[in-house]
C-alpha cells in the first residue's frame, strides 16, 4: 500500500512524493491548531472510559510542524485531498482553503490520539 509524505518547502505544507500536492502555509496550518506546541492531555472522562489506556505521555508537548511532517497519507486520502479546493473562499481573514481544513482535521486528529 502506497503512503505519501509530509513536507514543509519555503514556508508550504505538501503532500506526495514525485508529484507534490500543495496544502497550504505551515503559518496558516499552525493558526488553526492553535499554536506552533500541543500539550497532551487527556481529561478525567476518557481515563475513566478507557482504564487501560497508557496515559504516560500526559503533559508531554510536541512540536505541531514536527508532527505534521511525521504524517503520511493513503492513496484515497490524498485523492479526497486533491478534489477539495486549494483556495480560501472567501475574504475573510479567518477562513482557510477547504483543503487545508481537510488536513488540519487529520492533523487534530493526530495530536489527540497520536499517529496511526
Amino acid at each position: 500500500m502506497t503512503r505519501y509524505e509530509t513536507f514543509v518547502e519555503d514556508g508550504t505544507v505538501y503532500v506526495g512524493h514525485e508529484e507534490r500536492l500543495e496544502i497550504g502555509p505551515v503559518e496558516d496550518i499552525v493558526d488553526v491548531v492553535g499554536g506552533p506546541a500541543w500539550t497532551i492531555q487527556y481529561t478525567e472522562a476518557e481515563k475513566r472510559r478507557h482504564p487501560g489506556m497508557d496515559t504516560s505521555d500526559e503533559g508531554l508537548t510536541v512540536d505541531v510542524v514536527d508532527m505534521l511532517q511525521t504524517m503520511t497519507h493513503g492513496e484515497r486520502f490524498v485523492e479526497t485531498l486533491a478534489a477539495h479546493p486549494a483556495e480560501t473562499p472567501s475574504d475573510d481573514p479567518d477562513a482557510i482553503a477547504p483543503r487545508t481544513g481537510l488536513f488540519v482535521g487529520k492533523l487534530l486528529e493526530n495530536l489527540e490520539n497520536g499517529l496511526d
